[in-house]
């Protein structure tokens, strides 16, 4: 039978949303991920990035549990459409694309990256790098043959799948990017504990800080998935990094979410940086002129005057993307981006002590780690005070989980009649009693609320999952996380 990706979409409730196609495992059995992935290739085709029989598809994944029943099925739909899988094992996504653009193939990573495990998603690279918004589009539109002899009545094979060689190289490569740029001793001094739950970059970033001479304490390894969600962090991670740092053992304890692309880092008290943070700081290290922000990012990135140009943009890496390319095109020479998640994209290559370190524009967590921490290092300063040099302006997120998508979309649309001046009413009589009298609203992504008092209430549904996220910016990292249950509060009333 023949089958749109668009109708596929509608009828499984698997859809792309801010970086890749997200849904329940469930919903994402062997016959909608075997659709997925001949769409892709079937879209490569069409754009002329696959063009004969034989040609390599990089394949990865986390450590989510239907993550090898998912990698299975899109192998297959690889090799089924004429081409060679290459089964490069769990590793992280940055490991992957970065083995995909350094060998000109396509890439796609199984992952649901820091949502629950009763999700998965996969998330598609071309050659030129990630799958952008038009892109999508052109995948959306492809009509894909299925043979129904293949699965079950619940799409499942119907014959189990072979195993398949992994391939180290992808991962091996990864480390090697950065031990091949930064001198062994790098990290000389620097105690450095990695809290490695179930990230699948857990074992590599253990390597990475080792060889770079730091004194490196593995800590809280998990068999079992642990949804880390690097700009919400959950209170038993914000405990366990107090905890860890209680002891008096580390200058700054590292992690990163399920597929390793989005950092944490702490300082020496054990206080997770922000990602805009922990980006502002990354980018200063590598001499950024150019740097391409969500909206939702904090604003101590125009107000601390490091950067000669900041683009913001709507939330998610494709849009970064996008704003990075267009910053190159216009002449800027070091071009980065970040995310509030701390996933951090470089469009140029960096050059330092006569090494060049080459473009990755995708998100990656271990340059954030390792600039932050290289800049203290060079500065004589700890994590904590080299955070202190910006300006006061601190972020706080959270997020309504199981929130469904008609009632956020309710919620916004009170704050969207077409009068701005009717909208800033309606807005002061919900959140007035917090933050005061509105001066501005920003629509680039969801609704961003600057009030009088210099204070910012964000609000957006989430791209991947039934989720409400507000954000809000403050003065004090409690204002702002005040803020943010006030307002979350005010929502659902």
């Amino acid at each position: 039978m023949k089958i749109s990706i668009q109708e596929l979409m509608a009828r499984s409730g698997v859809a792309f949303g801010t970086s890749g196609a997200r849904g329940l495992a469930t919903a994402m059995t062997d016959r909608v991920c075997y659709a997925y992935t001949k769409g892709f290739l079937q879209y490569l085709e069409s754009i002329g990035e696959l063009r004969r029989a034989g040609e390599s598809v990089a394949v990865g994944g986390d450590f989510r549990p239907s993550t090898d029943r998912v990698m299975a099925a899109v192998c297959r739909a690889v090799e089924d459409m004429g081409y060679r899988a290459v089964n490069c094992g769990k590793i992280p996504s940055p490991a992957l694309a970065l083995f995909g653009l350094e060998n000109k193939i396509p890439s796609i990573m199984v992952t649901g990256s820091h949502i629950p495990d009763d999700r998965n998603g996969i998330k598609f690279n071309k050659i030129s790098g990630e799958v952008l918004k038009d892109d999508e589009r052109g995948m959306s539109g492809q009509i894909v043959e299925l043979d129904d002899a293949l699965f079950d009545a619940d799409g499942i094979f119907l014959q189990a799948e072979k195993s398949r060689e992994v391939s180290p190289v992808a991962g091996e490569n990864y480390a090697m990017r950065y031990l091949n740029f930064f001198a062994p001793d790098a990290l000389k001094g620097v105690r450095v504990g990695v809290y490695q739950h179930s990230a699948v970059g857990r074992d590599v970033l253990v390597k990475i800080f080792s060889h770079l001479g730091a004194e490196v304490a593995p800590l809280g390894r998990s068999e079992k998935f642990i949804p880390v969600d690097t700009e919400a962090i959950r209170p038993e991670d914000a405990q366990l990094a107090h905890d860890w740092a209680a002891t008096g053992k580390f200058d700054a304890l590292v992690s990163a979410d399920g597929d390793s692309d989005r950092p944490l880092v702490s300082d020496e008290n054990g206080n997770w940086l922000r990602g805009d943070v922990a980006g502002i700081l990354c980018a200063k290290f590598l001499g950024a002129d150019s740097i391409s922000t969500p909206v939702s990012c904090n604003t101590a990135v125009e107000q601390c005057g490091w950067f000669k140009e900041i683009r913001r943009t709507r939330i998610g890496s494709p849009f970064v993307v996008v704003s990075m390319m267009e910053a190159t095109r216009a002449g800027a020479k070091r071009v980065v981006g970040y995310e509030a998640n701390g996933g951090f994209l470089l469009n140029s290559d960096i050059e330092i002590g006569g090494k060049k370190l080459r473009a990755l524009p995708t998100r990656d967590a271990v340059i954030v780690m390792l600039g932050v921490l290289l800049r203290a290092k060079a500065q004589g300063k700890t994590v904590s005070e080299l955070a202190a040099s910006l300006p006061a302006r601190f972020t706080a997120s959270d997020r309504l989980k199981n929130f469904p998508p008609e009632q956020s979309a309710a919620i916004l649309a009170k704050f969207n009649s077409g009068s701005e001046a009717a909208d800033k009413i309606e807005i002061e009589k919900m959140f007035g009693g917090i933050c005061g009298s509105v001066a501005g609203l920003n629509r680039t992504d969801g609704l961003r609320i600057t009030f009088a008092n210099g204070e910012i209430i964000h609000l957006r549904p989430s791209g991947n999952a039934p989720e409400f996220r507000c954000y809000a910016e403050a003065e004090t990292d409690e204002r702002a996380r005040e803020i943010t249950a006030l307002a979350l509060a005010k929502v659902q009333q």
